[in-house]
């Protein structure tokens, strides 16, 4: 396993959805809110991938510190976790939005 691919894949898919998260919440302040649930689906997809590239790496790990933990790994971590809050946040601010339109 490339360690650096895998980062990069995290870190990638990670912005990747941070950025239509919040393209999502613009687009509800809009009232467009068909649209902002396409891209939080997209987001979704994004996180999707980088979560399974993470639980490819926890298994590679087994547990046993096989796997190199370094700076830029935890910066990728932190990345994905960061993002799937702003994910579930801005799916319920999307939610609210839409609620209040009578939609």
């Amino acid at each position: 396993m490339d360690q650096e691919a895998v980062v990069m894949n995290i870190i990638v898919n990670a912005g990747e959805a941070r950025s239509l998260c919040f393209e999502a919440l613009a687009l509800a302040k809009k009232q467009e809110l068909d649209q902002a649930r396409e891209l939080l689906n997209q987001a979704k997809a994004c996180l999707n991938q980088a979560h399974l590239t993470q639980t490819q790496l926890i298994e590679a790990d087994e547990g046993e510190g096989k796997v190199k933990m370094t700076l830029v790994m935890v910066h990728a971590q932190d990345h994905l976790m960061t993002t799937i809050l702003a994910h579930e946040m801005a799916t319920e601010m999307v939610s609210l939005h839409e609620r209040l339109s009578g939609k």
